[in-house]
């Protein structure tokens, strides 16, 4: 067998690690959580969209939170697969909840601020269509893990879905350039420079930074209890055999 990395080849470091990290970063993703919504509900109404854009600062950090931590899932699930290591494996699976709250979150939010500005509350547009079809990836994988006893042959078969499920990041990035779409077209991440001006900019880029840290805290828990639930589902196991 392949040997794993060494950041996975040792749970007892990962759990040290992961006591002192996760509220750090819970009190980070607060923090930074707090500065983003008063600079974005107190920045000016604008021009065209007036008070909706505040929807802005919701839905576009967790629009771009759907897609990263469906990466992490992909990455998790391939060294799951490679090296078998069942903390690779512990962080897909506690990762794939988060990520369908997370692209939840977007579609509702997208939706509330679509109908003001296209006048309904959903279209079939391609950008939408495609963060839908990731949402029911998320939701194919934690259902194909609760549908199989056999947590090994669960934890295989969820990982190649996800690996599948890759595929459709790219669609849902490039999804406004390749199609004609009612969905407006990157407005930060521009080879010109962003479009918006720093009044919105600043609060956009805390709340984003807020989702990531809010992210990175309740990952590093849901592992840790996924870890302790296989540690006590062993322990049990050799004790019935004893």
């Amino acid at each position: 067998m392949i040997p794993a990395p060494a950041f996975l080849a040792n749970p007892e470091r990962f759990m040290a690690f992961s006591r002192w990290a996760a509220p750090l970063f819970g009190v980070i993703a607060v923090a930074l959580a707090a500065a983003g919504l008063w600079l974005g509900f107190t920045a000016p109404e604008d021009y065209q969209q007036g008070l909706t854009v505040r929807i802005m600062f919701i839905h576009v950090p967790a629009a771009w939170m759907s897609m990263f931590v469906y990466s992490c899932l992909g990455i998790a699930s391939l060294l799951a697969l490679v090296f078998r290591h069942v903390l690779a494996d512990a962080a897909a699976q506690a990762a794939a909840p988060l990520g369908a709250a997370f692209t939840f979150l977007a579609l509702v939010t997208g939706s509330l601020w679509g109908r003001p500005m296209w006048g309904a509350w959903w279209v079939w547009d391609a950008r939408l269509t495609s963060v839908l079809v990731l949402f029911l990836f998320y939701l194919a994988y934690i259902a194909l893990r609760a549908s199989l006893d056999d947590e090994t042959k669960a934890a295989r078969a969820a990982a190649i879905l996800a690996l599948v499920g890759l595929v459709n990041l790219p669609v849902v990035h490039w999804s406004v350039e390749w199609w004609n779409s009612l969905h407006q077209g990157a407005s930060v991440f521009r080879g010109e420079g962003p479009a918006m001006p720093p009044v919105y900019l600043w609060p956009l880029g805390l709340m984003a930074l807020a989702y990531m840290a809010a992210f990175g805290s309740l990952w590093l828990v849901r592992i840790r209890g996924e870890v302790w639930r296989r540690r006590a589902e062993a322990a049990a196991l050799r004790a019935a055999r004893a």
